[in-house]
């Protein structure tokens, strides 16, 4: 993990034999300093960027490595010969130097160590525990809601398959608060029984608290017992010609199967764990990352850090569970494929940071070293597909450098599409994708800001490209940091094509290639007119591999720009009038809506109306009573 990755780009120029005699001087200056104690350090360039972060058990031994040189691989070489300024943080033990480290590749994402890009958390299952008839929801993010959480799933569908059939089986609630606080009557999840109504007093607390906890014990891994409880319950409806229960409590046995239909791996004793495979090829690596939670396969994730061609297995593996669980809470056992170089500090650091004893082990023979084949398996199939889709969109590529005159593939395109209703909560999208894919943590929204632009489809499109090519020639005026494309596609006709033109002229951006993609006659897809400067329109072979990838980039352009824009229009109708009202926070907004009924209740009541609730003062209602009634 001390040792660095490849960098994700080429260094702007080559560095030559005095760069590496002042990289080397420079390091040296800070050696007379340096304490033998544990601590991470920094390597800077000129510019100011993190090159590389790395932990040591002793600094001043750790460091003094980079200045022999005839030792040191090239890519070191390469990193010593960029160094310009070094930083230094000493810690008390090297677990806490190796978690201060993690934290910093993750934050600062240095090109010359291993980087886990694709890192978000996952979502759970959240029984909340502040209501007293309790919530069944998905949760994504910070616990800082009180409840039970159960997971986490590899990924929103395998969570939501599961949501259902609980909600089949068990029939909690996963209506919001302010819903539930204001049905008069059943809602459709009553009538297709996935919820017993307690909103409306169809069930009682005790009952409902018995369903409750009955879920907990399912997820907890205790679905046996649970079976076991609704069969014979249904045996003993069914004996005493209570056929409509029966027939109940067989629907729920049911759901409560479904869910485990989808288990197609199981480890014979492990309740709680992770399991992360390794597989390298081709100078790529894949990591499978499977859980286990209760007994039960939550899914599984494949990831592809980025490294040096060079670095092995076992280092990349190391490198990759020190950052994977930074921001996450590792169970009480993780299996690893491959022995770690620094197998106990990196179990003790999980341990630390889990709050708890957490064991590392790389099994070799029984049940749990075939379930780590089974995860290797997956790893090689994977990085088997990524392969093959890489040379595959290598070809796609050349092909749109052969299409649109470009001097070489494009590395990183752009594309580029607005979304609004009557411009109402107008959006535009950007998209972004090279060799490897989409990239989609470079995608990027714009809230479209000037009130004249809105529902004007030119308008929208010259401030999205203003503000982003003003920001990129802000930040990167030399296009050092691969954030400039080397295609814009904009999805439109010659109109939009005009204005991207005059955008680039303003800014005096002269050399990015500009294609806008016009939807065919009738909008059929396959009969596309692109327009570029300087060019007459034109179209493609209808059965053209580069037609089709474009369409897809267009497509996936559309998806988030379309997707964004319902995403703003839902967070608006889920407002209420309430929370534009100042000192009324979550408490007195449901204190408001349980005693009115509803915000437009509300908004009609009186100051003693208002003063009558509990938690609000007279001045509160003051407060709120000239909120709706400003002329008064």
């Amino acid at each position: 993990m001390t040792d660095p990755a490849a960098p994700a780009a080429a260094s702007p120029r080559k560095r030559t034999t005095a760069d590496l005699q002042r990289g080397v001087e420079t390091i040296k200056a800070y050696l007379r300093t340096l304490p033998e104690r544990p601590g991470v350090y920094r390597m800077m360039n000129a510019d100011g960027d993190v090159l590389y972060v790395g932990k040591a058990r002793n600094l001043r031994r750790r460091v003094t490595n980079y200045t022999q040189v005839g030792k040191l691989p090239i890519r070191l070489q390469r990193m010593v010969a960029e160094t310009t300024v070094m930083e230094f943080v000493t810690t008390h033990t090297e677990v806490e130097a190796l978690l201060l480290e993690s934290n910093l590749i993750k934050r600062l994402m240095p090109r010359y160590n291993v980087l886990l890009r694709d890192d978000k958390t996952f979502p759970h299952i959240l029984i909340t525990a502040e209501d007293a008839f309790p919530q069944l929801i998905k949760h994504r993010g910070a616990r800082d809601q009180a409840g039970s959480y159960y997971g986490p799933f590899a990924s929103a569908g395998s969570v939501n398959r599961v949501m259902t059939a609980l909600q089949r089986a068990f029939q909690i609630r996963n209506c919001s608060d302010a819903v539930f606080s204001t049905r008069t009557r059943p809602c459709l999840q009553f009538q297709i029984k996935r919820c017993t109504a307690p909103c409306v007093g169809r069930v009682s607390a005790a009952d409902y608290a018995e369903q409750v906890a009955e879920a907990k014990a399912f997820l907890s891994g205790k679905s046996n017992e649970v079976q076991q409880r609704i069969a014979a319950a249904m045996m003993e409806a069914s004996e005493n010609l209570e056929f409509e229960r029966a027939a109940k409590l067989r629907d729920r046995i049911r759901a409560l199967t479904a869910i485990q239909a989808h288990q197609d791996i199981n480890v014979e004793g492990v309740e709680d764990a992770d399991v992360i495979a390794a597989y390298q090829d081709g100078g790529l690596t894949c990591i499978q990352v499977f859980f286990f939670r209760g007994g039960r396969n939550y899914g599984n994730r494949a990831y592809f850090p980025s490294h040096d061609r060079s670095q092995e297995l076992p280092e990349v593996l190391a490198a990759f569970i020190a950052q994977f669980y930074e921001n996450k809470t590792a169970p009480g056992l993780v299996l690893v494929s491959h022995d770690l170089a620094e197998h106990e500090l990196l179990q003790e650091a999980l341990s630390v940071r889990a709050g708890g004893r957490v064991e590392l082990h790389a099994p070799k023979r029984g049940d749990k070293r075939r379930v780590i084949d089974h995860a290797l398996n997956n790893a090689k199939e994977a990085l088997g597909r990524r392969l093959a889709e890489s040379s595959s969109q290598s070809k796609l590529l050349a092909g749109l450098a052969d299409l649109f005159g470009l001097s070489e593939p494009p590395q990183r395109i752009e594309v580029y599409d607005n979304s609004h209703i009557q411009g109402t909560n107008a959006i535009g999208g950007m998209i972004v994708a090279g060799p490897e894919g989409f990239i989609k943590n470079a995608y990027r929204k714009f809230n479209i800001r000037d009130p004249e632009a809105m529902g004007d489809d030119y308008a929208m499109m010259r401030e999205v490209l203003t503000r982003r090519f003003e920001r990129a020639v802000k930040e990167d005026p030399e296009r050092t940091g691969g954030t400039w494309p080397d295609l814009v596609l904009i999805d439109g006709g010659e109109g939009q094509l005009k204005v991207a033109m005059e955008v680039c002229a303003d800014l005096g951006i002269e050399d990015v290639p500009l294609v806008a993609i016009a939807k065919g006659a009738d909008r059929e897809a396959g009969r596309e007119r692109f327009f570029m400067p300087d060019r007459p329109p034109f179209g493609i072979e209808p059965r053209s591999p580069v037609l089709y990838f474009l369409q897809r980039l267009r497509d996936e352009a559309h998806r988030f720009a379309i997707g964004t824009h319902r995403a703003r229009r839902e967070k608006a109708i889920g407002q209420s009038p309430l929370d534009e009202i100042a000192g009324i926070g979550p408490k007195r907004k449901k204190a408001l809506l349980l005693h009115f009924g509803s915000a437009r209740a509300v908004s009609r009541a009186g100051l003693q109306d208002l003063a009558a609730v509990d938690g609000i003062n007279e001045s509160v209602a003051k407060i709120i009573y000239d909120h709706f009634h400003p002329t008064d």
